[in-house]
């Protein structure tokens, strides 16, 4: 039978920094296990590729706080790029109350050690962007820091130093089982036979559910599509602007390539395996996109191009790491919310630590365990996209 000291199942972005944080931290014998031909078929791929520290929990900015530094010394760090532009985030308020939640955002923020965020006065925001419709526009918040990483680009970042490491990537190959006795975790069934471990981390994504089942743990993680709308080149907006948020709607933008890509949580969507994008959506997204910013009334979309990815939602909009209880040896990494990209780099370093060491520095991992749900004591982040 075939060994391994850690099995990640799931090779996206989040499985693969697992295994360049294990790997990384002298871990040399680590097995990831992708179902799919290649990497990144699932939420990696379909991304928006956003990353930022405006959080409104400090579990949430203390992960930024790890991640966005990552990335800035990604290229130099790992030898592969992650394209990471620090173009910021602009959250735009229209209301007394968006603004109070921005300045109590802030102050956790920065006294977390985040030292690029500022509020900006609607007459800044008016002169940088002058495209945008502002009459109701009261001021805003903004961190240079904040930006866009390319995701697929990034876990193959990790996946290739990991594997340059001694990891080890088996591609096209499903998990049917995972068996256990009185101490935990004893085998992995695959579609390329067993292999003997005592340490799984579940990094499944929106389908980490089925793959806890498997271990008998019950996981509240759901799937929820999100789509996600590119223009048509377009050049009568800055294509050095931020991530731009309107918080009246949460209809977002940023530039990418010659477009700009377009996003809304349509509220209507209900959780469930829908993969296939809704044309309808586009007449949704442009109404939205032309009221905050008239330019936008002429800009081109193919139809063709619009996608479709999932989130993985928890009851609380956060994370489920840290080992299940019950099962000694099932690790879990699930949940992220929308958040699994900008929080990959912290997610992998907790992960190693908690496998390695049984604690990590970076959090307080109790906080993101499993067990929170049933005592009680969710951690609602409110700043969702």
């Amino acid at each position: 039978m075939q060994t391994a000291e850690v099995i990640i199942i799931g090779g996206g972005i989040v499985g693969s920094s697992i295994a360049y944080h294990l790997t990384a931290a002298g871990c040399k014998d680590v097995l990831v296990i992708e179902r799919e031909t290649a990497q990144g078929k699932g939420s990696t791929g379909k991304s928006m590729g956003g990353v930022r520290a405006q959080f409104s929990t400090p579990v949430n900015i203390q992960m930024s706080l790890y991640s966005i530094p990552f990335y800035a010394s990604f290229d130099e760090r790992l030898g592969y790029p992650a394209e990471y532009r620090p173009q910021g985030y602009l959250f735009c308020a229209i209301s007394d109350k968006h603004l109070a939640y921005l300045r109590a955002n802030q102050e956790k923020q920065i006294a977390l050690g985040l030292k690029n965020v500022r509020m900006v006065s609607a007459d800044e925001i008016r002169s940088l962007y002058p495209q945008l419709r502002s009459d109701d526009i009261l001021g805003g918040s903004f961190c240079s820091t904040d930006g866009f990483v390319d995701p697929y680009s990034v876990m193959n970042g990790f996946m290739a130093w990991a594997a340059d490491h001694g990891a080890k990537l088996w591609k096209n190959t499903q998990v049917t089982g995972i068996n256990k006795d009185g101490n935990g975790i004893t085998t992995v069934e695959t579609t390329k036979g067993p292999v003997s471990t005592r340490k799984v981390v579940n990094a499944a994504g929106a389908w980490a559910a089925a793959i806890a089942g498997m271990a008998g743990v019950d996981l509240p993680v759901e799937p929820l599509r999100r789509m996600l709308v590119p223009t048509e080149p377009f050049d009568q907006f800055p294509h050095t602007a931020p991530m731009i948020i309107d918080m009246s709607t949460g209809f977002h933008f940023r530039p990418e390539s010659r477009g700009f890509l377009l996003a809304w949580n349509d509220p209507e969507e209900t959780p469930g395996f829908k993969t296939d994008f809704e044309p309808s959506f586009i007449e949704k997204i442009l109404v939205r996109a032309a009221d905050r910013v008239p330019v936008f009334e002429n800009v081109a979309v193919n139809p063709k191009r619009a996608w479709a990815g999932l989130y993985e939602m928890t009851p609380d909009h956060h994370p489920i790491l840290g080992e299940a209880p019950g099962v000694p040896g099932f690790f879990l990494a699930n949940g992220f919310s929308g958040h699994g990209v900008m929080h990959a780099p912290a997610t992998g370093k907790i992960l190693s630590d908690l496998i390695l060491h049984g604690k990590t520095d970076l959090i307080d991992a109790s906080l993101l365990s499993l067990t929170r749900f049933a005592e009680g004591r969710m951690i609602e982040e409110t700043a969702v996209l």
